[in-house]
């Protein structure tokens, strides 16, 4: 991995690296036998409940952040990056192929939500 100033260089990443990276990690510090389930999923919960908070009590937001200093914007990417993360380690830990399965349900919700002529507004992500 190239790096810049200390951190990767901006660059496309997939589910899979995220996963071999994140097991790998988890291997060399003797933490595969805390990563349960279970545990992974309490820990992905409590790192949503973080990411809430930032949201709270700041009313509507605009798309992009406009409003919203570089130090909000670097905390929030933070927290998104740890909800990220749980979440493809509960998917690995389980044996399911994370990106395949948006990409089914995608299709499902396609199929429970097709597209009419006076609804435009048809949302792909709703459960």
């Amino acid at each position: 991995m190239e790096y810049s100033n200390g951190f990767p260089r901006k660059r496309d990443v997939s589910l899979e690296e995220l996963s071999q990276r994140l097991a790998e990690f988890a291997e060399v510090r003797g933490w595969d036998q805390y990563h349960s389930p279970r545990n992974l999923l309490l820990a992905l919960v409590g790192e949503v409940g973080e990411l809430s908070e930032i949201f709270q009590w700041k009313g509507e937001v605009a798309k992009g952040l406009p409003n919203w200093s570089s130090d909000d914007k670097e905390h929030l990417e933070e927290e998104l990056s740890d909800v990220l993360l749980y979440l493809v380690r509960l998917a690995d830990v389980c044996g399911l192929d994370l990106g395949q399965a948006a990409l089914t349900k995608i299709v499902k919700n396609a199929q429970k939500y097709p597209v009419t002529t006076t609804d435009h507004t048809t949302t792909s992500t709703r459960n």
